[in-house]
């Protein structure tokens, strides 16, 4: 394999790099997959939450781009992103959990995120009245959190990416980077990556078609075991991010958790099941950055259909420009050491 600049992985983040890059006028890509088409990984089983409410800040202001371009998209790339700004609704059971919600809040209005509020259980239960969990005490609602598409933005930035030069190539497995001549070689594999990534497989379930939630509902979350609720196309989606993985004990607990916390859903039956990876490493911060002569821009750690439009920015900044707009130092992929495959 030959050409300027080789990307392995055509999802979200493989495809968001290749775009960027042409962008800023870099020709001569290529785009590797084992796939038969997109979407073959891990992009298209995502759940499409978006939010500015993390933590840290790193990823904060990965999330402030990535709204940014979120909102641009459309003009930038000719696609809906399905940026719809719902909102995240954070909930807490106890005084522990609160408290780490209040510091993450701090962690948020410092990069500019003042939109983010703590609210009351009251205030909780009028932002989403379908709550039946006595127990909650409070927590966090950010308005401008919500939703996306990301077979919306991964189609739009690989066709975009088409229209620059880029070529994809699939049913192509890179095996090992040494069989690669490029001036730039960039690992986006996501799950498929090699260490540190590691693969963690997550589970959703689907309801059939009802009204009895609405699309505009924000993203509920439990802070305390993230037990999650959103709708999405008329069904409401349940998920529980069990750790460590027990599908024998899984669905039992979803519905368990389902029945006390969102009762209104109790006997609502479900119509589908899905499995994806999160691309998980060590920290739970992607890897961003160039390492024995490798980019990486992959381990995202369940954000990365969410991150990728900032990802692909950084990158192309940090190739062409040498030096990027955020600080992204936090995210160097030196910092396990990586071993290159």
């Amino acid at each position: 394999m030959q050409s300027d600049i080789v990307i392995a992985g055509a999802g979200v983040i493989g495809a968001s790099a290749a775009f960027h890059l042409a962008q800023r006028g870099c020709r001569d890509i290529v785009v590797l997959d084992r796939g038969e088409d997109f979407g073959a990984g891990s992009t298209l089983k995502a759940t499409g939450g978006f939010r500015a409410q993390f933590d840290n800040e790193t990823e904060v202001r990965l999330s402030l781009l990535s709204r940014a371009k979120l909102r641009a998209f459309e003009e930038e790339i000719g696609v809906d992103s399905g940026y719809r700004p719902y909102g995240y609704l954070f909930l807490a059971r106890n005084d522990k959990e609160l408290d780490e919600l209040r510091r993450a809040q701090a962690v948020q209005h410092a990069c500019g995120l003042h939109e983010a509020q703590m609210v009351s259980a009251a205030e909780a239960r009028e932002i989403n009245p379908a709550i039946g969990d006595d127990s909650i005490i409070g927590g966090t609602y950010c308005p401008t959190d919500g939703f996306i598409r990301a077979k919306n933005i991964l189609h739009g930035y690989a066709a975009a990416a088409r229209r620059l030069g880029v070529r994809f190539e699939f049913k192509t497995e890179l095996r090992d980077w040494s069989e690669v001549d490029a001036r730039v070689k960039i690992e986006a594999r996501g799950a498929w990556s090699g260490a540190p990534v590691v693969p963690l497989r997550r589970n959703v379930a689907a309801t059939v078609p009802t009204k009895i939630l609405d699309e505009t509902m924000p993203m509920t979350i439990w802070a305390g075991d993230w037990y999650h609720v959103r709708v999405r196309d008329g069904r409401v989606l349940l998920l529980w991010p069990d750790d460590p993985p027990d599908d024998t004990n899984w669905l039992r607990e979803l519905m368990r958790r389902t029945e006390e916390r969102m009762p209104c859903l109790s006997g609502v039956p479900l119509e589908e099941f899905w499995w994806g990876f999160y691309e998980m490493t060590p920290d739970e911060h992607a890897l961003l950055g160039e390492w024995n002569g490798i980019y990486y821009a992959t381990g995202a750690s369940g954000h990365g259909v969410m991150h990728a439009p900032a990802l692909g920015q950084l990158l192309a900044e940090l190739i062409v420009d040498g030096r990027t707009s955020i600080d992204i130092s936090a995210l160097r992929p030196d910092r396990f050491g990586v071993r290159q495959r």
